[in-house]
């Protein structure tokens, strides 16, 4: 068996043309979908996400604002400049870069963020929203490994799915969106003692570890469905997921690649969470 691939460059660039019909009905209300991305640091990989970000925005026809500061930057004075995105009304959605410098807490951050402005869907009021199935922003990772694993026609009604990886970020968020879907979830992680077990019972398995090769062609089962979104380097330099892609490719039925799978449709719905955020704004304001 040779594994289809999940094609998320393909599928994001569908998203996206969405985004930008919803963003120009937006705009001829007067209400043009705004995002606000602030880094702090000169971290190359994060200079890169950034610019990527900026630009899915201008394709898209979005308003965005770049903002870089030096590492030496305060944790008061990021917070004040996110209050002050807060309450600047052409900006609907707030992106703060992360790792962030040491002295800065993550925590305090994402919590200052404006929960109508959360399109990251970090904050612990969205995740609480997620749990109790209310509506509110998904983590844009999770959300994105979602709308992946619906491209491939699977209902995932009593299918058993593995997450691999308990992150707050993507691991326990993903679990939950897979529950949404009626999905019968195992999450597993660095303490369960026989991960090859659970995977091989899988219908679906989701890893995200950032650890190469943790899913092998001998832990999967045959015909199941696996998204990778792990970002790691092989010997090579190049990029790596999660699975051995090769092998898994020979006996997973669906299979996303790294690159050109997770890691499009993470911009593809942060762009979608924003011009959700506007699209509140502007009903409210109606």
């Amino acid at each position: 068996m040779t594994a289809r691939i999940i094609d998320g460059t393909q599928l994001s660039r569908t998203i996206r043309a969405e985004v930008a019909e919803r963003t120009a009905a937006l705009t001829a209300r007067g209400h043009r979908p705004g995002l606000g991305v602030v880094l702090v640091g000169e971290d190359p990989a994060s200079q890169v996400y950034v610019r990527n970000k900026v630009k899915a925005c201008a394709d898209a026809g979005l308003y965005s604002v770049m903002e870089t500061y030096p590492a030496t930057m305060t944790e008061a004075e990021l917070l004040a400049r996110i209050d002050d995105l807060n309450n600047a009304p052409e900006i609907h959605g707030i992106l703060v870069q992360m790792p962030l410098p040491r002295h800065i807490d993550p925590s305090k951050v994402i919590e200052a963020i404006s929960t109508k402005k959360d399109v990251d869907g970090y904050s612990t009021l969205s995740a609480g929203e997620l749990v109790a199935n209310l509506p509110g922003f998904r983590p844009c990772t999770p959300y994105g490994c979602m709308k992946l694993i619906e491209s491939t026609g699977m209902d995932l009604r009593g299918k058993h799915a593995v997450v691999i990886g308990r992150s707050n970020t993507v691991g326990k968020p993903m679990a939950l969106l897979l529950l949404q879907a009626n999905a019968t979830v195992t999450i597993c992680h660095s303490a369960t003692p026989d991960l090859a077990y659970h995977t091989r019972q899988a219908d679906v398995v989701v890893a995200a570890v950032g650890r190469r090769n943790t899913l092998t062609a001998d832990m999967v089962k045959p015909g199941a469905l696996v998204i990778d979104v792990g970002i790691n380097r092989d010997e090579a330099g190049k990029l790596a997921g999660d699975v051995d892609f090769a092998g898994v490719s020979e006996t997973a039925g669906w299979i996303s690649p790294v690159p050109g799978g997770v890691g499009p449709m993470t911009i593809a719905m942060l762009l979608v969470n924003t011009v959700e955020a506007a699209e509140r704004a502007a009903d409210a304001a109606a």
